[in-house]
This record gives structure tokens, C-alpha cells and sequence, in this order.
């Protein structure tokens, strides 16, 4: 057998280990789940979630991913809330403390000062008599399982169930605040998240940016405003306000006799693909990729709710811009 293959193996059993802890987990699930969960939602404040050594990574997470889904959550490190860091812990807050074996001392401090004022505290450890979930308002006990690096020393598949149980709170205290991508999107702005939750009207182009001209418009008119607008194409609107058509390089190019004596109207396109402001810019994207005519490289923005008024125009370079594509 080759190293490549003992390598492998070691990985497959590091792995079943973890699943099979996992399944663990999820079947020791109880009541106590139920009351954490009820817990973080009627808290007024933050969910403040700390740990210490590998504990104090996962709980980084766990805190990262409240904030990320619609759960107010910081870390606090154990060890600099013994030097003044305690009191970023109010008593509107609910404490969420980690430690597999529920001894850890440098969670003294903290377990002492949610007792001392009265601040909800959930423990989570791997022993149910441990000190901290002995003195826990709600404690959750992580099943027992062997420790994935054979020698039961190296936190993994300890580590591994925690953070499972901190994505299970996460989700569930999602679903009870039907927390949307829409929400998501607000708290992911940037990288490919945020691209591809951003919406429409994130990214157009409006107002005096907008290239726009009436039915009645002279094209000699017309044409000085699709040059300075830049995008090669332009709205043409009815009386009152709303999209009638539009004109594009194919439009110009087909009605180029006597292009100077019409008007907009004569020359535009009627009836174009538009798309509504809310709309996510990954659907406009794809509306202009799969356009069985050609591809387009602008979209008109118009409500869909009013009388189809010209709102933006969206390029697809502006989609290409925030990492679409």
C-alpha cells in the first residue's frame, strides 16, 4: 500500500469518526435545544459567546454567523474579560459558553458574573456534571465520542459537534424569523454573497445618469443623448412618463434612410425586455446572456406595479463590476 493510500485512509476515519458523532448529536437533541433556542430570541440584547483555546475558534464562528443571519452576537475571549472585558456582558444579553470538558478555568470569571447579575447563561460541554453545566441556565450536553485523532488528546471530533450545534441554533433561530436572502444580502454587501444576492436597484443607473428622450424627440436630438449617456442605447417614453420603446445600434442601423427627419418613436423597438427593480442583478445577467437573438448589454428598469415608467438602465458590466458572471 502506497503512503497516498495510507493517507487516505487516515482521512476516512477521521471523517466516519466525526460523522458518526454527528448522528450522535442530532439524536441526543432535547428539550434543553428548545429552551437555548427560546432563550436567544426573547433576549433583548446580544448573544455573547466565548471559549477558550480551540473552543474560543469555534466560538468565533458560532458568534460570526448569529451576527450574519438576524442574531445581535460578539466573542468575547475569556481570558480579557478578566481584565475588563466583562463588562461588555449586560444584563439584557445571554451568555453562550463553550468547553468540552466544563472545566476550563478560564471561564471562571465569566460563569461567575452572568451568576452574580443574573445573565442567562448556556453551557456547552461534553460532561453533564461539569461545573459549567451544573451552574447553567440551560445546558447542552455533547454526547460522548471519541476524539478523531485516535489518542483522545486533540480536540476534532469535539470541536466538530460544537460547531454542528452552533449552525443548528443559527438555523433554527433563521427559520422562527423567516430570515430571507433578502435579509442575508443586507449584512453580505461585499464578495460573491453579496454579488449574487444584490439586487437591481443596488446597481443601475438613474437620474441624470438615465439616457431618455420622448416619442416626439428629433433623432439628430436623439442621437446626441445616446453619445453622451454612453451606454448605446436609449428609453423612449410615452407622454406620461411611460416606456414606449427603445432605440438600439440595430434599430439605428436599420432605419438609416432618412434617419434625421423621424422621430424616437418612429425608430424604436417596441415592447423591450425590461426587468423590475427588485429583481435580483443575477436574473438580469441571465436575461441578457440568453437573449436567443443575440445577447443584449443593457436592461430598461421600469415598476412593475405603475405604468411601466423608465425607474434605471442597467449595464452588464455593472453586473460583471460586483463579481457576476
Amino acid at each position: 500500500m502506497s503512503k497516498t493510500s495510507k493517507f487516505q485512509d487516515t482521512a476516512r476515519r477521521v471523517i466516519r469518526i466525526e460523522a458518526d458523532a454527528l448522528a450522535l448529536l442530532g439524536a441526543s437533541l432535547n428539550d434543553e435545544f428548545d429552551r437555548a433556542v427560546e432563550l436567544i430570541l426573547n433576549v433583548k440584547g446580544r448573544v455573547v459567546v466565548c471559549g477558550m483555546g480551540k473552543s474560543g475558534h469555534i466560538a468565533r464562528k458560532m458568534a460570526a454567523t448569529f451576527a450574519s443571519t438576524g442574531t445581535p452576537a460578539q466573542f468575547v475571549h475569556p481570558a480579557e474579560a478578566s481584565h475588563g472585558d466583562l463588562g461588555m456582558l449586560t444584563k439584557d444579553d445571554v451568555v453562550l459558553v463553550l468547553s468540552n470538558s466544563g472545566e476550563t478555568p478560564e471561564l471562571v470569571d465569566v460563569v461567575a458574573y452572568t451568576r452574580r447579575f443574573a445573565i442567562p447563561l448556556i453551557g456547552v460541554a461534553g460532561r453533564p456534571s461539569s461545573s459549567l453545566l451544573m451552574q447553567s441556565d440551560v445546558a447542552l450536553v455533547l454526547p460522548p465520542a471519541e476524539e478523531a485523532c485516535g489518542s483522545g488528546i486533540v480536540p476534532t471530533t469535539s470541536t466538530t459537534m460544537t460547531l454542528a450545534l452552533g449552525d443548528a441554533l443559527a438555523v433554527a433561530l433563521m427559520e422562527h424569523r423567516v430570515f430571507t436572502p433578502a435579509d442575508f444580502r443586507e449584512f453580505h454587501p461585499g464578495g460573491k454573497l453579496g454579488a449574487h444576492l444584490s439586487k437591481v436597484r443596488d446597481i443601475m443607473h438613474t437620474g441624470d445618469a438615465l439616457p431618455v428622450v420622448s416619442t416626439h424627440t428629433k433623432m439628430s436630438d436623439t442621437l446626441i443623448e445616446i453619445s453622451q449617456k454612453g451606454f448605446g442605447v436609449v428609453s423612449v417614453t410615452n407622454p406620461d412618463g411611460s416606456l414606449a420603446g427603445v432605440i438600439t445600434d440595430g434599430d439605428l442601423r436599420r432605419k438609416m434612410d432618412g434617419l434625421l427627419d423621424m422621430t424616437a418613436g418612429e425608430v424604436m423597438s417596441e415592447n423591450p425586455t425590461t426587468i423590475g427593480p427588485d429583481s435580483l442583478a443575477e436574473e438580469a445577467l441571465a436575461i441578457m446572456n440568453q437573449r436567443k437573438t443575440g445577447q443584449i448589454t443593457c436592461l430598461f428598469v421600469v415598476d412593475p406595479d405603475g405604468p411601466r415608467k423608465t425607474m434605471g438602465v442597467l449595464h452588464i458590466h455593472d453586473c460583471l463590476r460586483i463579481g457576476l458572471g
